[in-house]
C-alpha cells in the first residue's frame, strides 16, 4: 500500500471515529435529557405532595413534627405550631421548645413519648396549659418518630377529643352507639357489647347479633327523616325485662347517634301509677256514690257510672268533658236541680267554691222527683274539686222507720216479764221497761231522775247490799275494752231472799243490756230434778255393776260344768248312751248359757263406752270361711245347707275381725233357728262404692211384720218372735265400724240381714239409745 492510501485510510478512519464519537454524543443527550424530565417531573410531583400535605396539615389546625434523637423539626403547620405554644404559654414558637414542654407536662406525658421515640410505639393524649389544651398523636415512620399536635383556645378548650369523649361513653352503664343510614352501628361502647355478649363490633357483626331490632329501626328512621326520634322499649336483658329510653339523633357528617338510659323503675312506676289510677276509678265505678271529678280549668276529668245514672246524663256528652257551669245548666233544663228563686245567683256561688274550698259542711239538696240528696266538696290533690252525691231518700226513711221501731222496742220491753235496761257507753240510762221498776221496787221517776248507772245504783243497793257486784257489772257497761264489755251470766242473792239470774250483753252501738229474773222457783224446781236424776244415775249404776258381777260370778262354775260335761262326754263306753247324751245336753247348755253371759258383758262395755276395736285389715274371704267353719256341724245336725257366696276379687275390708266374726256368728245362729230342716243358709258379700255389704239370709219362715220395728231390741221375749239379746248385739257393733244394719223379710219367705260396712272404718262411740 502507498502512503497516499494509507493516509486516505488514516483519513477515513478518523472521520468515521468522529462520526460515530457524534452519533454516541448525540445519544447520550437525549438519554440525559429523558432522565432529566423524569427527574424533574417527580420533583414536581413532590413538590405538589409537599405542598397538599402542608395544606391538608394547616387546613385541619394542625401542626407536624419530625423527631430524630430527639431533635424535632417542623414539617408543616406554622400557625398550629403558634397556637400551641400559646395554649402551653410558651415564650417562643420553635418545635424542639413545644416538645420539650410536652416532655415536662406530666411523667405520664414523657414516659409516652420515650416509648414512642426509642421503641415506637404509637401515643395519644391531652396537655392542659394555662391558655388552652393541646393534644397530641404519634406515630413511628422508619428512623423519624412524627407528632401530630393541634391547639384548641378559649370556650373550645374544654371539648374534649374524639378518643376522650369515646373513653366517656365507654364508661356509661347503658349502651350508646353510632348507626349508619340502614340502622345497623358502626360504633359502639363497651355497654353494648356487654349487652349483646361479644368482644368487639366486628364479632358481634359476624353473629348478626343487635342490641334491639327495634332501636336499629329507630335510628334508620331518624337518618332516613334527619330528624331526632325517640321511643321506649322493652327487652330482655340479664335475665330480667327492662325497659330503655331510646334516642337517636342524626350527627353533623353523617350517621346516627343513639343514645340509651334504664328507664325500669320509671316505666314501672308508670305502670303501676296507671293500674292505681285504673283501680281506683274501678272502685269509684263501684261504689253507689255519684263521683264527679272537675280539674282545675273547672272541666270534667272524671265520673263514676253512678253519676250518670244519678242525673239521667248522656255518657257520650260527659266523656266531651263538659265544664262545671255546663253541668248545672243541663241539669237545670232537666229540673233537677233544687228549686230556687235565683238561679244565677246560685250557680255562681256554686262555681265560687273553687276559689275557697275548705271545711265547708256538708250541702242537702231536696230535688222536684223528691229525691234528697247530701252533696259533699272537697280539693282535689291535683286540682280543682271533688263533688259527692249521696241519694240519702231512704236513708231518711230508714229514721223514720229506726225511731218508730225503738218506740215498738219500748213498747215491746214493757210487755216483758224479766227487769231490762240499757245504758250507753257513757253511763246514762237509755230504756228500762216497767218490770225493772217493779222487781227493784223503784219508780218511773226516781229512775229517770237517777240519769246515770251510779245513780240506778244507789236506787238498788237497799234490795242487793254486794257492792263487788255492781262494781264488776259497772266495768261491763262503761269500760271502753271490748275483752271487758264479754257477755256476762250469773246469780245472786236478794235481802229479800230471792235467787236473781243477772245477764249483761253488749250492744252493736256500744251500749250495754242488762237483765234481772227471778228464779227462785226454777231453781227449787232444778234442786228437786237433780236429786232425782243423781238417784235415777245411781240406780243404773247399781244396775250395771250388777250385771258386770252377775256375769262374771257366773263365768268359773260355768267353766267347771263345761270341763265335767266334756269329761263325762268322752269318757267312752264308761257310761252309757242315754248318760252321754245328757252330758252332751249339760255341756250345750252351759256352753250357750256362756256365750249369752259374753254377750251382755260385751253389751254393758258399749253401754260404758269401755269397747275399744282392734282395727286391722280383714280378708273378707277368709272370715266368711272361719264362720262357715265354726257353724257346719251345727247345721248339718239341723240338716240345713249353708252356702258362701261372694266374689273373687272380694278384697280386704279396715275392721275388728273377732267382732265381725261375732256379728256373722249371731247371724247365722238366728237363721240356723230360723231355718226348717231342708232349707238354705247363705253367707253373701258383695262390694258396693265405698263399702262392703255382708249378708245372713235364710229360706226359713221369715219375721212378722209387727215384729220387725223391734228386731233389734234387746231381751225380746221367745213368745214374740225376737232372737234375744244378739241381734242387738249386731247393731251395736256394726254401729262401732261405722256401718249400718238392715233386714229384708216377709211371713214365710225367709229373712236377709245387710250389714253395711265401710271399707276404711274407724271406731265409734256406742249410740245412747242402746243403753241398758
Amino acid at each position: 500500500m502507498s502512503a497516499d492510501q494509507l493516509i486516505l485510510a488514516a483519513a477515513a478512519g478518523a472521520v468515521s471515529l468522529a462520526i460515530s464519537a457524534v452519533l454516541w454524543a448525540l445519544a447520550q443527550r437525549r438519554q440525559n435529557q429523558a432522565r432529566l424530565d423524569e427527574l424533574i417531573a417527580r420533583i414536581r410531583g413532590l413538590e405538589t405532595r409537599a405542598e397538599a400535605a402542608t395544606a391538608s396539615a394547616e387546613a385541619f389546625d394542625s401542626a407536624l413534627l419530625a423527631v430524630e434523637d430527639g431533635h424535632a423539626l417542623l414539617a408543616s403547620g406554622e400557625e398550629s405550631l403558634a397556637i400551641c405554644t400559646v395554649a402551653l404559654g410558651l415564650a417562643e414558637a420553635e418545635p424542639q421548645t413545644l416538645l420539650n414542654a410536652l416532655m415536662r407536662a406530666d411523667p405520664d406525658h414523657a414516659r409516652r413519648l420515650r416509648a414512642l421515640f426509642e421503641r415506637g410505639e404509637p401515643c395519644a393524649f391531652e396537655v392542659q396549659g394555662p391558655g388552652g389544651v393541646v393534644t397530641v398523636e404519634g406515630r413511628a415512620a422508619g428512623a423519624l418518630a412524627w407528632l401530630r399536635v393541634s391547639g384548641v383556645l378559649g370556650e373550645d378548650a374544654g371539648l374534649p377529643t374524639a378518643p376522650r369523649f369515646a373513653a366517656f361513653l365507654n364508661a356509661r352503664a347503658c349502651p350508646a352507639w353510632i348507626a349508619a343510614a340502614d340502622g345497623s352501628p358502626v360504633w359502639v361502647n363497651a355497654a353494648w357489647l356487654k349487652a349483646v355478649g361479644a368482644e368487639s363490633l366486628d364479632e358481634a357483626a359476624k353473629r348478626g347479633a343487635a342490641f334491639d331490632r327495634g332501636a336499629d329501626a329507630v335510628a334508620s328512621e331518624a337518618a332516613n327523616l334527619g330528624q331526632k326520634r325517640e321511643a321506649v322499649r322493652w327487652l330482655s336483658l340479664d335475665g330480667r325485662r327492662r325497659a330503655f329510653h331510646i334516642v337517636a339523633q342524626p350527627l353533623e357528617g353523617g350517621g346516627v347517634g343513639v343514645w340509651t338510659d334504664d328507664v325500669t323503675e320509671l316505666e314501672e312506676l308508670r305502670e303501676q301509677l296507671k293500674r292505681n289510677i285504673e283501680a281506683h276509678d274501678q272502685t269509684l265505678n263501684r261504689i253507689d256514690d255519684a263521683v264527679a271529678i272537675f280539674g282545675s280549668g273547672r272541666k270534667l276529668t272524671f265520673h263514676n257510672t253512678a253519676f250518670a245514672e244519678l242525673w239521667g246524663l248522656e255518657p257520650a256528652w260527659l266523656e266531651d268533658g263538659p265544664t262545671h257551669g255546663e253541668v248545672l245548666d243541663r241539669l237545670r233544663q232537666r229540673r233537677r236541680l233544687p228549686e230556687t228563686a235565683d238561679y244565677a245567683k246560685w250557680k255562681a256561688a256554686e262555681l265560687d267554691r273553687y276559689e275557697k274550698l275548705g271545711e265547708e259542711p256538708d250541702d242537702m239538696w231536696s230535688l222536684p222527683d223528691g229525691r234528697t240528696l247530701r252533696v259533699v266538696r272537697q280539693a282535689h290533690p291535683l286540682g280543682g274539686m271533688v263533688v259527692l252525691f249521696s241519694d240519702i231518700t231512704g236513708e231518711l226513711k230508714l229514721k223514720t222507720q229506726y225511731n218508730a221501731q225503738i218506740q215498738v222496742q219500748q213498747a215491746t220491753l214493757d210487755k216483758l216479764s224479766d227487769a231490762v235496761a240499757v245504758f250507753g257507753s257513757d253511763g246514762r240510762l237509755r230504756l228500762h221497761n216497767e218490770s225493772f221498776e217493779r222487781f227493784w221496787g223503784i219508780s218511773h221517776e226516781k229512775l229517770e231522775a237517777a240519769g246515770d248507772f251510779e245513780g240506778v245504783v244507789e236506787l238498788c243497793v237497799p234490795k242487793l247490799h254486794d257492792m263487788g257486784f255492781w262494781r264488776e257489772l259497772k266495768g261491763r257497761v262503761a269500760d271502753p275494752d271490748p275483752s271487758a264489755r264479754t257477755p256476762m251470766t250469773g246469780e245472786t242473792r236478794t235481802s229479800d231472799d230471792r235467787i236473781v239470774e243477772y245477764r249483761s250483753r253488749p250492744l252493736p252501738d256500744g251500749a250495754t243490756l242488762i237483765a234481772f229474773t227471778d228464779v227462785t222457783d226454777a231453781r227449787r224446781l232444778e234442786s228437786a230434778l237433780a236429786d232425782r236424776e243423781a238417784a235415777l244415775s245411781e240406780a243404773e249404776r247399781l244396775k250395771r255393776d250388777f250385771v258386770g258381777n252377775v256375769s262374771y260370778e257366773l263365768r268359773t262354775p260355768l267353766t267347771t260344768i263345761i270341763g265335767y260335761s266334756e269329761l263325762l262326754e268322752h269318757s267312752g263306753d264308761a257310761l252309757p248312751e242315754r248318760s252321754r247324751g245328757h252330758a252332751a245336753a249339760v255341756k250345750s247348755a252351759a256352753t250357750q248359757l256362756a256365750r249369752s253371759i259374753d254377750d251382755v258383758l260385751d253389751m254393758a262395755q258399749i253401754d260404758a263406752d269401755e269397747m275399744a276395736l282392734d282395727l286391722a285389715d280383714v280378708n273378707v274371704a277368709d272370715l266368711l270361711i272361719g264362720v262357715a267353719g265354726r257353724w257346719q256341724k251345727p247345721a248339718e245336725a239341723a240338716r240345713v245347707s249353708l252356702v258362701i257366696e261372694r266374689p273373687d276379687d272380694i278384697g280386704l275390708i279396715r275392721g275388728d275381725a273377732k267382732r265381725l266374726g261375732q256379728v256373722l256368728d249371731h247371724l247365722v245362729e238366728n237363721a240356723l233357728t230360723q231355718t226348717p230342716a231342708g232349707g238354705t243358709v247363705t253367707l253373701a258379700a258383695r262390694k258396693a262404692l265405698g263399702e262392703i255389704q255382708l249378708q245372713v239370709s235364710d229360706s226359713g219362715r221369715g219375721i212378722p211384720f209387727h215384729v220387725q220395728a223391734h228386731i233389734f231390741d234387746r231381751f225380746i221375749g221367745r213368745e214374740r218372735g225376737g232372737p234375744g239379746l244378739g241381734l242387738a248385739l249386731v247393731k251395736a257393733l256394726t254401729e262401732l265400724h261405722g256401718g249400718w244394719v238392715a233386714l229384708e223379710s216377709e211371713p214365710g219367705a225367709g229373712a236377709r240381714f245387710t250389714c253395711h260396712l265401710p271399707e276404711g272404718a274407724e271406731a265409734v262411740t256406742a249410740q245412747r239409745e242402746l243403753a241398758l
